[in-house]
């Protein structure tokens, strides 16, 4: 490490601080912190490290988005215990917001970027958002400051496009300030549980020297403890490898399911049974995977590297294929009492990707909604987390509202807490309603009369 860099006293990204030096400075405010990003999972993360320090900007491009965490309000919904916290946050001056990404630069010591990375019609990685923060911080960066990068990337990417576009737009050489990967872990609806401790944080950095300060870092936030690894390169596979192995299990889960009919068997208590052996651990069929991780982050994999990676693109095709099988088994059903889809009016029952959560992207009821719409079906949605429907083939009405509709089908993509009072046996007064159920989610002693027009994914037939 260079002189200037030993020698300094004020940044955190400094060998002659000892941990303890560190963890005083850090939890004092000494080092002030710039969050970049305050979406769902940026504005927990900004609150927390307000806490924990007592001086964070929080910066974001949406000047709603910070009027209101100025006011000391929270626009991430439905998070436990967040709104209280950005309020004492901003009440007690430890968290103010800005839109001025380079003026946060130029104020902050540590440097967390927690920005979206989409997925391009092509499914490429579309790391243009990074790219931004990442000349943003770099015509603020210091000698001694320290760079997280918490949002979910390409393996190789903080090494190959961060590090290098700090160096240029900065001035500075690598051995003059520290780059950690910290990936965040975090579900909507626990993100204050999860950034706090429910799973161990990961770090690696660029150097040794970045691992460290980063695991000093996270120490004082994540109760669990941090698992330090080789480099930022395997801390970036490891969030990467965590969403594939949950979509590529997902897909065998999803492929079992759809031999229920040719074996005759309920496939979902095998998967249970089969996995009381301690070395299988398969998921739970369903219409399909959504949600802003799982169904992107294989291409993270897919895409940039030219290493095959036919388990991961197959794996991708069952699960895509899911909305697809759905609309066909409500088909089959209805086609058995001589209906067609195209004469029919269907109910969807959950539009979100994941019961309790706002978020729509990639949910199986974006695809099941077009399908049954392409193919002349009047189509109603309900979901009690949503005000509109927009991005959906359907009409949204209230819950209560469905039973006002005389319905052809019924297909359950999501199942929503508040969905548990349906009497599902008074739906339909001649017995001729088809239901879809995609998750398991209907007790059979709430069909009665209803029983023998219910179709279970990875169930079956309820009879």
């Amino acid at each position: 490490m260079s002189d200037a860099i030993t020698d300094r006293t004020d940044g955190v990204y400094d060998a002659f601080h000892s941990n303890e030096r560190l963890q005083d400075a850090f939890t004092t405010g000494t080092f002030p912190v710039s969050v970049y990003g305050l979406g769902k999972m940026g504005l927990p993360l900004a609150a927390v490290f307000a806490d924990v320090t007592g001086n964070v900007r929080g910066v974001d491009i949406d000047p709603s988005i910070v009027d209101a965490v100025n006011d000391g309000r929270c626009h991430v919904k439905r998070e436990p215990g967040l709104p209280s916290l950005v309020e004492r946050s901003v009440a007690n001056e430890a968290l103010v917001a800005t839109t001025d990404p380079r003026d946060a630069a130029k104020e902050a010591t540590i440097h967390v970027v927690i920005v979206p990375t989409p997925i391009t019609d092509d499914n490429e990685p579309d790391l243009s958002i990074l790219d931004t923060v990442v000349e943003d911080i770099g015509h603020g960066l210091e000698a001694g400051d320290l760079v997280l990068i918490e949002c979910t990337v390409p393996p190789r990417t903080t090494r190959d496009r961060v590090v290098p576009r700090l160096e240029t737009v900065s001035g500075l050489t690598r051995d003059e300030f520290g780059v950690s990967v910290c990936p965040e872990r975090t579900s909507s609806g626990r993100a204050l549980e999860d950034i706090r401790g429910a799973y161990p944080k990961v770090v690696g950095g660029i150097d040794d020297e970045s691992t460290r300060v980063a695991e000093v870092i996270y120490d004082e936030i994540n109760d669990t403890g941090v698992i330090p690894v080789g480099d930022a390169t395997t801390a970036e596979a490891v969030k990467v490898f965590e969403g594939v192995y949950r979509d590529v299990n997902i897909a065998l889960a999803n492929e079992l399911a759809t031999f229920t009919d040719e074996l005759g068997i309920d496939v979902r208590e095998a998967i249970d049974v089969a996995n009381t052996q301690p070395y299988c651990d398969i998921h739970e069929p369903g219409p399909g995977v959504g949600g802003h991780c799982i169904p992107f982050y294989p291409y993270f994999l897919i895409d940039p590297f030219e290493t095959d990676a036919p388990l991961l693109e197959t794996a991708r095709g069952v699960n895509d294929s899911m909305p697809g099988f759905t609309v066909e088994k409500l088909r089959e059903g209805l086609e058995v009492t001589g209906r067609t889809l195209a004469d029919a009016t269907v109910l969807v029952l959950g539009l979100t990707y994941r019961p309790g959560v706002e978020e729509i992207r990639a949910s199986p009821s974006l695809a099941i909604a077009e399908r049954l719409s392409q193919a002349g079906t009047e189509v109603y949605g309900v979901d009690p987390m949503l005000e509109s429907a927009e991005e959906f083939a359907l009409e949204l009405i209230t819950l209560e509202g469905m039973g006002e509709l005389t319905l052809d089908g019924i297909v359950l993509v999501t199942p929503h807490k508040e969905f548990e009072t349906i009497r599902w046996s008074e739906l339909e007064a001649d017995d001729r309603t088809v239901i879809v159920d995609g998750r398991d989610s209907i007790e059979p002693s709430s069909l009665e009369s209803a029983a023998q027009r219910v179709y279970t994914i990875g169930g079956g037939h309820n009879v």
